[in-house]
């Protein structure tokens, strides 16, 4: 007898050729019924004999897209409704709107063929894509994923490429941004002023050509521009870094293929498949010491961030060029990329010399990911193209919640149902520019997902530019009007986040980074804290010590070596001439310095186990003073001699309140080290195998069966699995992040998992 058979697909199942699959397996099968696309995901149903409806149902899930990701599927036995064939239905654009909207996808090796095949009628198009590759996440303005709601509504298809888009068999089927040389968008090449200077092919090659001369092309993208110029030129590296204001801070790389990376760094197999998988990240990779690479891409730094082109653009600009560009964020220092070409001539006139340009708007900014291989696996540096906005599936449906993030590295985070919907990375809230890229993701969270929260989420830190946004968000009129507020303290949020990501449940969180406003008031960052998203206790933290200057010792890590020093010795500091980070502060800034250590005036406490790593690297010799925050922890973590074994005295002491890790032994075996002139690699082996110890004792006093690794400080690799290591060789289990970073890039999904937590009755967290 005849059934049908009703199911609901939900997760990242549009813009992935999820119908025309269902379209082909249900003619396989001999099944006829409908497909059709809606504001949550697939709904099929089809009817045929129950045991081709059995089968249907398991291949379904077995044999989806390579590019889908199903989260959920309801299923339901009806009577046969009497369908003649089998046909794909127009989208549905009404209901609740949870569809996941998919990021953009590397170019695949279909559409390359094509674009390097001269018989192909797309040979050379800077814009060809298929169902399996291509503009996404940038080029959608709404749900469902449907051509009238992209910025590829400007181009009406030609009749080839409707003949493509409307075959149910054809690798195109509804592949929304399909285009070609006849009907799509074209290239640009225009100067610094905005006057035109060549069109399409010959612009390509315009902009070959200004990079051969050591000059500075600002390439529109998929997600912004890219900056870019000969990565072996050093004068053309140190102009765009003078022209740019960044001036240490690593500049990512592009090469044309995997051969070219692995020419660069060293491509482990781990890394081979990030670099050349569908996200296609920029990849940390150990540096080779003969890359042929200016000393200006990455100084003083033992790794460097490569990625492969990810559009037929790059693809057609590298093989052109044959050499490894710097393709790095087009904007200033701290601004958010630009995606509008009158934008980017205001605001980049000053940096660049041409500009490659298309007539394909963006919808929205979105940069380049970083990732790295730690612990054996992938690990999300910077979230953004290639993986935002996929969400991370909670343990159960959340209360709609808007969370904003932290100042650093933002992201926002929309809960809508069990999915946290991320946003690409924002960046640092430090300028206009940032605060309004903020806003705007924000505005187009909410729109898309038509989403009204119940409340909005925020830092514990009251000065957090996020936090300021947030309480006048609800203090005004708009959408968010009078809406309540949910403060999450910060490394509970860390926490909360690498929890989340792994299947919820409780853990022991070394939450390990930079900055972060505590309970009692101070300035956290070396915290141990046992609890799950509901709430926590604070069971022990690294040794307290105040910095002179507060802020200001983010760039100046002798000033974190100066703090930690009084800490241990008082004002006998001042003897010791014989130390170079000491010896580097000038006469006239001892004074006012050392009445600020003894009276505390402008020199807040933290635990910071940043800021120790700042002091370290300072004393051992490294730079007092940096132009980016971390620079001094990643020039120590590079510094390590694989070699040492052994580790400083780093020993836990107990007593009425949390326990305590005291580093003053190991700062003093760090400073008769130095004195004694043992090298900076032994006494940074040292120091990470101290920390290492000091994780584990804290972790069996605690008695947790679980440890999870996260904040800005398990970015560093030794760290990481060098700690992860002797876990779990003590029998612990050790989680860590894989899908957001451990740094503050994954705040606003913890800030999520916290706030649900407690809307449903948990309990608080404690210092």
């Amino acid at each position: 007898m005849s059934r049908r058979l009703r199911m609901e697909v939900y997760g990242a199942v549009q813009g992935v050729g999820f119908r025309p699959f269902v379209f082909r397996l249900a003619e396989d099968l001999g099944l006829v019924g409908w497909v059709i696309n809606d504001t949550r995901g697939v709904f099929v149903e089809v009817e045929g004999p129950r045991e081709r409806l059995e089968a249907f149902r398991e291949r379904l899930v077995a044999e989806k897209p390579p590019r889908s990701e199903i989260h959920a599927v309801e299923v339901a036995w009806l009577d046969p409704a009497g369908f003649e064939g089998f046909e794909i239905r127009h989208s549905d654009p009404g209901g609740q709107k949870t569809v996941v909207v998919l990021p953009d996808i590397a170019t695949c090796d279909d559409c390359l063929a094509e674009v390097f095949d001269p018989a192909d009628r797309r040979y050379r198009y800077p814009f060809t894509n298929c169902t399996n590759c291509g503009p996404r996440f940038t080029i959608v303005e709404a749900v469902p994923y449907d051509r009238p709601n992209t910025t590829m509504r400007i181009f009406p298809m030609c009749a080839d490429c409707r003949r493509e888009y409307e075959d149910p068999r054809d690798r195109r089927f509804h592949a929304q941004p399909n285009a070609c040389p006849v009907c799509g968008p074209h290239l640009s090449l225009v100067d610094a002023r905005g006057t035109l200077l060549a069109e399409r092919d010959d612009a390509l090659e315009g902009a070959a050509v200004a990079v051969e001369e050591g000059r500075i092309l600002a390439l529109k993208g998929l997600g912004g521009f890219l900056l870019i110029v000969d990565a072996r030129s050093q004068a053309a590296v140190v102009h765009l870094r003078e022209r740019k204001a960044r001036y240490e801070k690593p500049l990512a790389l592009m090469t044309a293929d995997l051969d070219g990376a692995g020419g660069l760094g060293e491509v482990t197999a781990e890394a081979a498949a990030l670099l050349a998988g569908p996200e296609a990240p920029i990849v940390l990779l150990p540096r080779r010491p003969d890359s042929g690479l200016a000393v200006a891409v990455a100084p003083r730094n033992d790794f460097l961030g490569v990625m492969l082109p990810y559009t037929p653009l790059h693809h057609l600009l590298l093989r052109r060029l044959g050499i490894p560009v710097v393709a790095t964020s087009g904007n200033l220092s701290d601004e958010p990329i630009c995606i509008d070409e009158t934008e980017a001539l205001e605001r980049l006139g000053g940096i660049a010399d041409v500009f490659l340009i298309h007539d394909r708007p963006i919808a929205r900014h979105v940069d380049d990911s970083v990732a790295a291989v730690v612990a054996g696996a992938p690990r999300p540096i910077r979230r953004a193209r290639g993986y935002a906005p996929l969400p991370v599936l909670l343990d159960g449906p959340a209360p709609t919640l808007l969370a904003v993030g932290a100042h650093l590295k933002n992201t926002v985070a929309l809960s809508v149902g069990e999915r946290v919907f991320l946003s690409q990375h924002i960046g640092d809230m430090e300028t206009a520019q940032a605060l309004g890229a903020f806003e705007r993701v924000i505005a187009d969270f909410l729109d898309m997902y038509e989403a009204e929260p119940v409340a909005v989420v925020h830092d514990l830190h009251p000065d957090y530019a996020s936090t300021r946004w947030a309480e006048g968000a609800v203090a005004g009129e708009g959408r968010l009007g009078r809406l309540p507020l949910v403060a999450v303290q910060h490394h509970h949020a860390h926490l909360a986040s690498c929890l989340a990501e792994n299947g919820g449940g409780r853990a022991l969180g070394v939450t390990w980074d930079g900055t972060g406003y505590g309970t009692d008031g101070t300035v956290w960052g070396g915290e141990f804290l046992a609890g799950d998203a509901a709430g926590f206790t604070r069971v022990a933290h690294l040794r307290p010590f105040r910095l002179p200057g507060g802020d200001a010792a983010v760039v100046e890590p002798r000033r974190s070596a100066l703090a930690a020093l009084w800490e241990v010795m008082g004002e006998r500091v001042w003897d010791l001439e014989d130390v170079g980070a000491v010896a580097a502060f000038a006469a006239a800034e001892r004074a006012p310095l050392g009445r600020m250590l003894a009276t505390g005036f402008r020199t807040p406490a933290t635990t910071s186990c940043g800021r120790l790593f700042d002091a370290v690297a300072a004393l051992g010799g490294l730079p007092s003073r940096v132009s980016f925050e971390g620079q001094a922890a990643m020039l120590l973590e590079h510094a390590v001699d694989p070699g040492v074994n052994d580790a400083y005295p780093l020993p836990l002491v107990e007593g009425s309140g949390p326990m305590v890790l005291d580093w003053g032994p190991l700062l003093e075996a760090v400073l008769g080290d130095v004195r004694r002139g043992v090298p900076v690699g032994t006494v940074a082996g040292r120091f990470h195998n101290a920390l290492v110890e000091g994780i584990l004792a804290v972790a069996a006093a605690a008695g947790e069966p679980r440890v999870a690794l996260t904040g800005g400080c398990f970015q560093n690799r030794i760290l990481t699995e060098r700690a992860a290591a002797r876990l779990e060789g003590a029998g612990f289990e050790v989680v860590l992040h894989r899908r957001v970073p451990a740094n503050d890039g994954g705040i606003s999904l913890g800030q999520i998992a916290v706030a649900s937590a407690r809307w449903g009755g948990g309990k608080e967290e404690t210092a």
